[in-house]
This record gives C-alpha cells, structure tokens and sequence, in this order.
C-alpha cells in the first residue's frame, strides 16, 4: 500500500510552445493536461504569466482560468500568477469575482510583483509610457485588491462604492495568494496574513523564506495559520537517464533566454545535439527534480520538509505532451492520488 502524502500535490501550467506547435495546440494541450489532473487528484491547476516569449503562450491566465475550470470538475484552478504592476486592482478584483461566478469556490488569484518578461516588454505593457511605472506601490495595490475582494475599503475612500458593483463573491472565490521568491514577497504574505507560494524553481535557496514568512505572519479573514507552497521543477519517466533527456529542451531554451535569444521548445534530438556542441552551457542555478516515480518522490518529500510546505506545486516544460501527461500521471502513482476512473 502506497504511503500517503504528507502534503497537497498540484500543478503549475506555463503552457509550452514546442517546435511545430501552434498557439491553439499550447491551449488545447493545458486544458487536456487540467482535465487529466483533475481526474489524478491534484489539489490545484494553476497558470503562469509571461510575456513576450516564443516557447511560453501562457501570457494572460486570466483568459485562460475560466476555459480550464469550466472544463474540470473538482480542481481548483488558478493563477500563478497575475503580475499585479500590469494591471489595475479594480480590473483584477472584477475580473476574478467573474471567474469565481463561473467556478465558486474553486478559483485562486496568485499575486506576483516580478514583470514575468524583460523590461522593455514590461515597458510596452504599461498604458501610461511618459515614466516608468514605479517599483514600490505593489503593497499598497495589493492591500487596495484585497479591500475590494472583501468589501472593506473605508467609507471614505474614492473608489469604496466601486465594491458594491463587483460580481456576487458570496461562495468564497477568489483566494488570494501571494507569490514570490525574494524576502519582500515573504514578509508580505506574512502582514497580510495570506498563504504564501514559493518559487523554488526560480529561487533554490529560498527555503529560509518560508520561516520569515511564519514569524512575519498576522492572522486575517484569508488564512488563520501560515500556509506554504512550493514550487518546484519535476520530471518523472521510466528512469533518471529518460527524465535528464527529457530536460535538456529546457537547458537549450533556457541558455538562450539567458543570451536574450527567443526560441521554440526544441525536440530532445535537438537539445542533445546542441549541448554537445556547446559542453561548457550549464543549466543556471536552478533546481530540477529528475528520476523515476520512486526517486521523483523522495526528492520532492525532501525539498518539502527543508521548506516544512504543506503544498507542492510542480512545473515542467517538456517539447511532447504525452511526456508532460506521464510525468504528472507517474507522480500521482507514485503518491498514490486517485487514478483516472478508466485506470481504476
């Protein structure tokens, strides 16, 4: 019998673009991948945002929320997340108070302060280009969203009537969350009291994030406890040599995006030929859990306690979809999730 989790296992979806692949195949592939993970038992499906890349579509999880959830049947859906500094509170508390309409109670609004592009695609991004948009007022637009989602925005405020005009959120959506990687996002999960979600794949030396995150934490209407996640990079195939080749895409993708070079997800003949022609291109310092069920399982149950996460999120971007179905399928058997009812 198949020990359970200690923790909450979920997902998180940047929606790959692979040689040969379309934009409309990215789409159609995240929601099949949703489905599937709903079937497997995966707590939350979540969906990143990024901009201006040729390997990722994934640029507005607020459009793709709702086709996801509208698909699946039980798993929480949401975003991982939405880049607060290109949007205006108002726009985001209206626009997830309508997806919570469309799932209640199963839609989560991730909030990141990092621009999930470079800087002069953050630059076009603004609607106001006479300066640049300044770094420090994330706090106070969360702190302003956070009002609108709980209608406690104070009586005098300018924009407190626009609160009442928001969808119905009476079943409990959005969740707010807070994401980041650096000090600054753990201490403010922790005054606003919210659950906090943690990058380790961007950031693997962020596990004393996660004890400034609980000493920083005050309880409020979100969360009465600390709450963490983690995010982490995991590949699961047939054994650790497979799951290194199905990686090395991304080392290629990734020792371009470095150089400022955009490039589909090439195929792992490619990315083989490639780094053997280039021996000296390093993966960056970033974590990636590699190996077969049993060893995918123990990395991520050792990662989990270094953080003491009560949730894991995990991310990959594989050039072939039914590799990315696997991998999250031998993960869910490793872990003993609910299986697919035609598997049962």
């Amino acid at each position: 019998m198949i020990r359970p989790a200690p923790f909450r296992l979920s997902v998180l979806d940047q929606s790959p673009v692979a040689e040969g692949m379309t934009a409309a195949d990215a789409v159609r592939n995240t929601i099949d991948l949703a489905v599937l993970c709903d079937s497997l038992g995966y707590d939350r499906y979540w969906l990143a945002e990024h901009h201006a890349s040729l390997s990722i579509v994934g640029v507005a999880p607020e459009v793709m929320i709702g086709p996801v959830a509208l698909a699946t049947e039980r798993i929480r859906v949401g975003s991982g997340g939405i880049m607060l500094p290109h949007f205006s509170p108002f726009k985001i508390a209206e626009t997830f108070r309508l997806l919570g309409a469309m799932a209640p109670g199963r839609i989560d609004l991730g909030l990141g302060r990092a621009p999930g592009t470079d800087q002069r695609a953050a630059y076009a991004l603004q609607r106001d280009r006479s300066r640049r948009m300044p770094s420090d007022d994330f706090p106070n637009h969360v702190a302003e969203l956070l009002a609108y989602l709980s209608d406690s925005l104070p009586d005098d405020h300018v924009f407190a009537p626009l609160a009442k005009s928001l969808p119905d959120g009476t079943e409990g959506s959005p969740d707010p969350w807070m994401l980041g990687s650096s000090p600054d996002s753990a201490g403010w999960a922790g005054e606003l009291g919210l659950p906090y979600c943690i990058a380790d794949f961007i950031n693997p030396h962020a596990a004393p994030l996660a004890d400034l995150y609980r000493r920083s934490f005050r309880p409020s209407r979100w969360l009465n406890e600390p709450y963490v996640m983690v995010g982490t990079w995991v590949v699961a195939a047939a054994d650790q040599a497979e799951a290194a080749e199905l990686a090395a895409p991304f080392d290629m993708m990734f020792a371009h995006f470095i150089r400022g070079i955009q490039i589909r997800i090439p195929s792992v003949e490619t990315a083989k030929a490639w780094l053997r022609e280039n021996p000296a291109t390093a993966r960056r310092d970033r974590r990636m859990i590699l190996g077969d069920p049993a060893q995918v399982r123990e990395e991520i149950e050792k990662l989990a306690g270094s953080y003491g996460a009560q949730e894991m999120m995990l991310v990959n971007i594989l050039p072939s979809h039914a590799e990315r179905r696997r991998s999250y399928e031998l993960v869910a058997e490793a872990f003993g999730l609910r299986q697919p009812a035609e598997n049962a």
